[in-house]
């Protein structure tokens, strides 16, 4: 129990920090919804980004509206907790699932446990993106077949009806397109049970998919059905945001394929990658599984086909990711509680040197900020660190401890890494009553580096209009001041803004995207110069500031 409890505190704590792991999608997913409830109106969704309104289905941006109360209540706690609620709904799923199949509340729990210590989980089940949604619904049918097993796929009328309310309710937080993979899935499975007898599944079993498929396209409809503009929802939806991910962009799709950063080699380490601080069991996993592909039993061999089923789809765009296996990560885990005792120690022992290297980094760069920040980390996270080393060096010299405590050191991990992010949330890392009010009803430019990355001014400086322009290549200094009255610019922490500019506030900001030459620089021990910066809010001399014939292009739309 104590091991769930600090599972759910660590998804929920610093939820509403600008500087959690997430994906830069959540930034356009906001603006998307703010700009959706300040029009009074469910559809159509509203955008002024470039080819970038109908970019995923509504449902997302419905359920920020309302969480949100129509942006009453505008702060990133209430656009993130429903997704915290469905990645722990996912757990008790995983939980029951686990239970019934090991026959031991041990194994649920493990499975549970594993689901949220995997790095991707925290990543994208966080976060107001759609994956949190996207895992539970499209996990929920494989749920239902194999929890209640002959009864469920027995069913004739009930069980698809459901199976297809599930899907549809997915595939309206993502995409009409996932129903390949879960429809090829589901076919694979009822195959399966008839013991790939072709006459009895013909008979009794194709028209359960019908139905499945038939009110998932039904549901997902309805956005065709209920939008206004459904010509644009087909144009930007179906062919930019479906098709497009066909385009190779300007090179062959079979090179693609098979070289550079998304090859399906890329895909194929998906999984392992997913786990995070859990990759080296995960692929120890795989090798289990081959070395007893004759001796698994139908639960396990099912959980397989979902997974080999969902790599084989996503290993046909032209962009793979491994973003794109997260929904069979419930499987993964159930797979890894399941075959818990017959991963190698040493796969744990692994796990357990990667956790001590990044407590390691962590504590080593709070070190190094704290000496030129004063007061900028308290006891507890020290504390905490310490007992993370000391639980991860107990598993690690203990046998009898090492699996029991790889999930927990896995999980405090995780909350050290959001400890050690935290004073950026902080007083150091935001703009105070001062420069807000300076800033009130003004136009403000702010480096950006991914499209509408500018969303997250909009909670250090709420009630200043905010324009971005892009940040890499770095715009020299005299150029900023030549150009915008009201402008931030984030410099070397050593380094002073130009002496004639008015200092309205400085804050700290840890930099999330570097060129290569930064990362070389980074990897040669260069870290603090790359990694950190101090933010300057400026005003620009009025003798600096050049005529303009026209208002400056705003970058990352």
């Amino acid at each position: 129990m104590a091991a769930v409890a600090l599972a759910v505190f660590v998804y929920f704590y610093a939820l509403d920090g600008l500087h959690i792991p997430r994906n830069g999608d959540e930034n356009v997913y906001a603006y998307i919804t703010h700009l959706t409830a300040l029009s009074g109106d469910w559809l159509p969704l509203q955008s002024n980004l470039d080819h970038m309104r109908n970019t995923k289905p509504p449902l997302l941006f419905w359920q920020g509206i309302v969480s949100t109360g129509w942006a009453t209540e505008w702060d990133r706690w209430h656009l993130r907790y429903p997704s915290v609620l469905y990645t722990l709904l996912t757990a008790w799923l995983v939980f029951l699932l686990g239970r019934k199949l090991g026959g031991e509340c041990s194994v649920g729990a493990i499975a549970a446990l594993a689901f949220l210590a995997f790095f991707s989980t925290y990543r994208f089940g966080r976060p107001y993106l759609v994956n949190p949604a996207e895992t539970f619904w499209l996990f929920l049918p494989f749920f239902t077949l194999l929890y209640w097993r002959e009864r469920a796929f027995d069913s004739r009328f009930a069980v698809p009806l459901l199976l297809g309310i599930f899907t549809g309710i997915g595939l309206l937080y993502k995409s009409f397109a996932l129903l390949a993979p879960v429809g090829l899935a589901l076919t694979w499975w009822y195959l399966y049970q008839r013991r790939y007898r072709l006459r009895p599944f013909l008979l009794h079993d194709v028209s359960k998919l019908l139905i499945v498929g038939v009110v998932a396209l039904g549901l997902f409809a309805l956005w065709f059905a209920l939008d206004p503009d459904p010509q644009a929802v087909w144009q930007e939806f179906v062919l930019g945001e479906n098709a497009g991910k066909f385009d190779p962009h300007g090179g062959s799709y079979w090179a693609k394929l098979l070289w550079g950063s998304s090859s399906v080699w890329v895909l194929l380490l998906g999984y392992p990658l997913n786990a995070g601080l859990l990759a080296f069991p995960v692929a120890a996993l795989f090798v289990i599984a081959w070395q007893r592909r004759y001796r698994m039993n139908d639960d396990e061999r099912m959980l397989w086909m979902w997974m080999l089923v969902l790599f084989v789809i996503f290993a046909i765009p032209s962009q793979r990711s491994a973003r794109y296996l997260l929904d069979a990560m419930p499987g993964v885990a159930l797979l890894l509680a399941l075959n818990w005792q017959r991963i190698p120690r040493a796969a744990f022992i692994a796990s357990l040197l990667a956790c001590v290297a990044a407590l390691g980094l962590f504590g080593w760069l709070a070190y190094n900020l704290a000496a030129q920040t004063v007061g900028l980390y308290d006891s507890a996270f020290w504390v905490v660190l310490g007992i993370s080393l000391l639980l991860a060096g107990l598993a690690l010299f203990e046998a009898r401890w090492t699996r029991r405590l790889s999930l927990v050191a896995a999980l405090l991990t995780l909350l050290v890494l959001a400890m050690f992010l935290r004073p950026f949330d902080g007083a150091a890392g935001r703009y105070d009553a001062a420069a807000q009010q300076a800033t009130q009803h003004k136009d403000v430019w702010v480096p950006c580096d991914f499209r509408a990355s500018w969303e997250d001014y909009r909670f250090l400086l709420p009630a200043a209009r905010i324009h971005g322009y892009h940040a890499q290549p770095p715009v020299p200094l005299d150029e900023l001041k030549a150009s915008y009255a009201l402008f931030a610019v984030q410099l070397p922490l050593q380094e002073q803004p130009c002496a004639e500019c008015e200092v309205l506030a400085s804050r700290l900001e840890i930099r999330g995207r570097h060129n290569t030459e930064e990362i070389k620089a980074m990897l040669g021990g260069d870290v603090m110069q790359h990694l950190f910066v101090r933010e300057w809010l400026l005003q620009a001399p009025p003798a600096a500031l050049t005529e303009k014939t026209e208002v400056p292009k705003e970058g990352c739309r």
